[in-house]
């Protein structure tokens, strides 16, 4: 960052070994004024981050506890706000000492499918808390994403729920600590770094997803199904692939693995099509690698691409559920499917409720808030494609 110039300070002699009491307050008080002024005329805009303490002090000659009492009165002014880890920002400007009424700004990549619910959910628990939601969307394209949280940052948004994009870039974790910069506090939702652990500084909520896909071979298992086979889906757009994905297909091989299934002959269980490929005749193809692979039962990602496979079973004479099992992953038109699909749902309406409630606990109580790092497990609706009510009435 280029320094800012400032009035010039006094700087303390290195060797001195006494401080006089008065003389110490006007040099922190000299800097503080400085930095208001500059503040004031915009040399530093809202939300930007001013220099370290460190790089003050060598900038200016002051001792560290003179630059540290000068950062502190602007804290206690309401011109800069400290973050933890982040640094120092130039404070929007307060209406009011305290704030009775928080806007809080949301980016989705899109509004359809998945994320209503979710929005529904962040909306009625800020209405029910006096706050406000400001959306944004930037429709899984990386490159409008900056765009779409500055135009949230410019509307004056007191936090931020975000799902950015992390899936196809070099160094998602450069990204995270980009965003985790921001001048107001942000949680993330359905996103995280889960290979960084305990390392993970981020306050997310997120569906397990690895759990989900777990929980369903073992429904299938349950059942008596021994060869359980995967069929998913990708995007378009290897940067916004989407990231339930490698969850799914991670929870897949953890459940065939617990269970020691036979999965001789099978084919490739993470093997994909697109969208637009599920829709020109791949359900075809997919059906026939399924019941050339033995398989008596199947996860699919997710309920339009079950539905399609469901078709194709039926248009080949397989029945759903006694000859083959299928569960989906979704739940977002399971229900509409000919034969009703059993699907891994996940909570998607108290995920938005839950990240709502975590950054407006955020936002009152500060750093006296534990960090919040949650992950809700998908539940199992059980309906007619698995076969399990079939099964309950023997």
């Amino acid at each position: 960052m280029p320094r800012k110039n400032l009035e010039p300070v006094q700087a303390e002699p290195a060797s001195a070994t006494v401080r006089d009491t008065a003389k110490q307050n006007l040099k922190f008080q000299n800097l503080s004024d400085n930095l208001r002024r500059g503040i004031l005329a915009g040399t530093w805009a809202v939300g930007t981050k001013l220099p370290t303490e460190q790089q003050l002090s060598l900038d200016t000659g002051l001792s560290l506890t003179t630059v540290r009492r000068a950062f502190e009165d602007l804290v206690d002014k309401g011109l800069v706000v400290r973050r933890q880890g982040a640094g120092s920002f130039v404070a929007a400007p307060q209406r009011s000492q305290k704030r009775s009424r928080y806007v809080i700004g949301v980016l989705l990549p899109d509004t359809q499918l998945y994320y209503p619910q979710v929005l529904q959910g962040i909306e009625e628990h800020l209405s029910s808390r006096g706050a406000s939601l400001q959306l944004s969307t930037y429709h899984y394209d990386f490159t409008r994403e900056n765009a779409s949280i500055d135009f949230l940052l410019d509307a004056g948004v007191d936090g931020l729920i975000l799902v950015p994009t992390l899936t196809g870039l070099d160094n998602p974790q450069q990204r995270v600590a980009e965003l985790m910069a921001l001048p107001v506090p942000v949680v993330l939702l359905e996103r995280s770094l889960d290979d960084l652990g305990p390392g993970d500084r981020t306050e997310h909520v997120c569906s397990d997803h690895q759990g989900g896909a777990y929980d369903a071979v073992m429904h299938l298992h349950r059942l008596g199904h021994r060869k359980i086979g995967l069929l998913t889906r990708a995007n378009e757009a290897a940067r916004s692939s989407n990231p339930t994905q490698a969850a799914v297909i991670a929870g897949y091989a953890a459940a065939v693995e617990a269970l020691g299934l036979d999965t001789t002959g099978h084919y490739d269980m993470a093997f994909s099509a697109t969208k637009p490929e599920w829709e020109a005749d791949q359900a075809e193809h997919m059906f026939r690698l399924l019941a050339g692979s033995g398989a008596t039962a199947a996860l699919v990602f997710g309920d339009r691409e079950a539905a399609l496979l469901e078709g194709a079973a039926g248009r080949h004479g397989i029945r759903v559920p006694e000859d083959l099992a299928l569960v989906s992953y979704d739940d977002e038109m399971a229900d509409l499917a000919q034969i009703p699909l059993t699907a891994v749902s996940p909570a998607k309406h108290r995920l938005g409720v839950m990240a709502a409630d975590v950054l407006l606990r955020r936002l009152t109580e500060g750093d006296a808030c534990p960090l919040y790092q949650i992950r809700l497990r998908p539940r199992i609706v059980v309906r007619d494609s698995c076969g399990a009510k079939l099964v309950s009435h023997l």
